[in-house]
């Protein structure tokens, strides 16, 4: 859902913390030096206390030191691999965002969370969390169990290991579920690269020169200022159709910038628009305590935000001296990236159903993943389904996004248009199997399903906001990503798949439909990155999501 992301490290940092508990104290004082630690691990009536010294050796070697060993036998190989991971784990972050963030309603929620395992007699739990996330965020490795120990202030931290393994064994299922669901499928998933005679590679830039027009667009009927940058060439013209993208939550109208360059040096005219209500400075803004961080209106606005700029653009198209007559407002396409993907799929006809999510939400929300997280603020709207399709669109391409929550069972068939869905199995924050393979079936067709194996969340998104901004102040981000020049083939494809898509409403919609074919992504493959696509989903892989889905709800 791409807050760069501002919240990914919630999971990670609730799965390294696990359920450690603490000694009751009236007052927040000054970390204790790690040597004065001691950690007592209880398991049933068992009780053992360790010092941070032994589970510092336990993190380095993996081996359960010799005076720890009748302890360690009492527990499976697998919970001892999954202390031994947690130990390991680093979590680097920005301080400042970090601390920042902890102000927030959302931050206070997350705290309030995790400290539902801390026996809070005196209050004092959530205060005590917070000082020790910051501290130890701040150690040279950044957070992790041992920096966080060494910060609690307290000489006497105590972890309950039945509610540890719970916690760790729940927290952000939905991604999990998807690494399992994985695994079960690599059978299928194998496959030999075909040779392709392609008329030409759809990678390489087209061979106009592109131009770029900001325009600083204003709905007075909503108060929403929204800025645009449209990308076009002299080669421009209404033969094709109008492109419009809609970002991520808590990010900037560049999210696509390489592909919205791309698609216009093709002749298509791009419109890549900045929603106000849940961009990078509203969301600085949310993180600094100064508004909140999302509304439950802007699931209704996003969609509004792009028809509003579709009917500036067709003035544009009557009146403008570089625009005029270069723009095709009635066959658009929209093109969505995390909850910009939600928002394509509203447009394209996907209804709005949340009796289901209104249920759901109202429960703890420590297991959800990010992007089930954020599509629980949609509870608080008033009623039960909202249909905000806009008839102008023809086509769709979503992005890695939010679905699980938001359609309820039957949204996704409501739509209208043929629909383009992009997954990547290692995206912690929109987990795939739940936010886009579970939902797939229902969309009717036609439809394409593009997977990438081992791509993350921010794989498809311009280096320009991913590696540029990971320094930033206002940057909270986990170091697990696949950015950059590591997804240069992920980009590469999307490339293709997006100019695919948009020539399918022109005359070369014959020429560009080998690049919208199982074959193709085969052979856009890596051995880093597999590539898959599909138009329909197997009775035999439908069961086994099935199988996984229904352990989730």
């Amino acid at each position: 859902m791409s807050i760069r992301p501002t919240f990914r490290w919630f999971s990670s940092v609730a799965s390294v913390l696990g359920s450690i508990a603490t000694d009751t104290f009236s007052a927040v004082i000054s970390p204790v030096k790690s040597a004065e630690t001691v950690v007592v691990v209880r398991k049933g009536i068992l009780k053992l206390s360790i010092s941070v010294a032994d589970l510092r050796e336990l993190a380095e070697t993996g081996k359960v030191p010799q005076k720890l060993q009748a302890y360690g036998n009492l527990l499976s190989s697998e919970q001892r691999s999954q202390i031994v991971r947690a130990l390991q784990a680093k979590i680097p972050l920005n301080v400042v965002a970090l601390t920042n963030l902890l102000n927030t309603g959302i931050g206070t929620a997350i705290l309030r969370d995790l400290s539902t395992v801390i026996p809070r007699r005196d209050g004092a739990g959530v205060e005590a969390l917070r000082a020790a996330l910051v501290l130890g965020a701040n150690a040279p490795s950044g957070l992790s169990v041992l920096s966080f120990i060494e910060s609690y202030p307290s000489s006497r931290v105590v972890v309950d290991l039945h509610r540890a393994f719970s916690v760790l064994g729940n927290l952000n299922v939905s991604f999990w579920q998807t690494q399992r669901f994985m695994a079960a499928i690599a059978p299928q998933l194998a496959a030999v690269k075909p040779a392709l005679n392609l008329p030409f590679d759809p990678t390489r830039p087209g061979p106009n020169s592109v131009r770029v027009r900001a325009l600083d667009l204003n709905d007075s009927a909503r108060n929403r200022r929204i800025p645009v940058d449209v990308y076009w060439s002299r080669a421009a013209t209404a033969d094709k159709p109008i492109i419009v993208f809609s970002h991520g939550l808590g990010s900037v109208r560049t999210d696509l910038r390489y592909l919205a360059e791309h698609l216009a040096s093709y002749g298509y005219v791009v419109a890549a628009l900045e929603h106000p209500g849940s961009n990078e400075t509203n969301t600085n803004a949310a993180i600094a305590g100064k508004s909140a961080l999302l509304a439950p209106q802007e699931f209704l606005d996003r969609p509004k935000d792009i028809s509003f700029v579709l009917d500036e653009l067709t003035k544009l198209n009557l009146t403008d001296d570089k625009l005029q007559g270069k723009i095709a407002i009635d066959r658009s396409i929209v093109i969505g990236y995390s909850f910009g993907g939600a928002t394509a799929l509203s447009l394209a006809g996907a209804e709005l159903q949340l009796s289901r999510l209104k249920h759901r939400c109202q429960g703890d929300l420590i297991g959800f993943s990010l992007g089930e997280g954020i599509q629980c603020a949609a509870a608080a709207l008033p009623a039960e389904r909202y249909q905000l399709r806009d008839a102008r669109i023809k086509r769709a391409i979503a992005m890695n996004p939010t679905t699980s929550l938001l359609f309820g069972e039957t949204g996704l068939s409501a739509i209208q248009i043929p629909t383009l869905i992009v997954a990547s199995s290692a995206d912690k924050t929109t987990p795939a199997l739940v936010e886009q393979i579970a939902g797939f079936p229902k969309i009717p067709s036609p439809k394409w399903l593009v997977g990438f194996v081992g791509g993350t969340h921010l794989s498809v998104k311009d280096p320009s906001t991913t590696l540029g901004k990971i320094r930033r102040p206002s940057t909270v981000i986990a170091g697990d990503e696949l950015v950059g020049d590591q997804a240069v083939s992920i980009r590469n494809y999307i490339k293709a798949v997006s100019l695919a898509t948009a020539a399918q409403l022109t005359a070369e919609a014959d020429t560009y439909a080998v690049f919208l074919t199982p074959e193709y992504a085969l052979f856009a493959s890596t051995n880093a990155i597999p590539v898959r696509l599909v138009t329909e989903i197997t009775p035999e892989t439908n069961a086994i999501i099935q199988t996984f889905i229904q352990g989730h709800k």
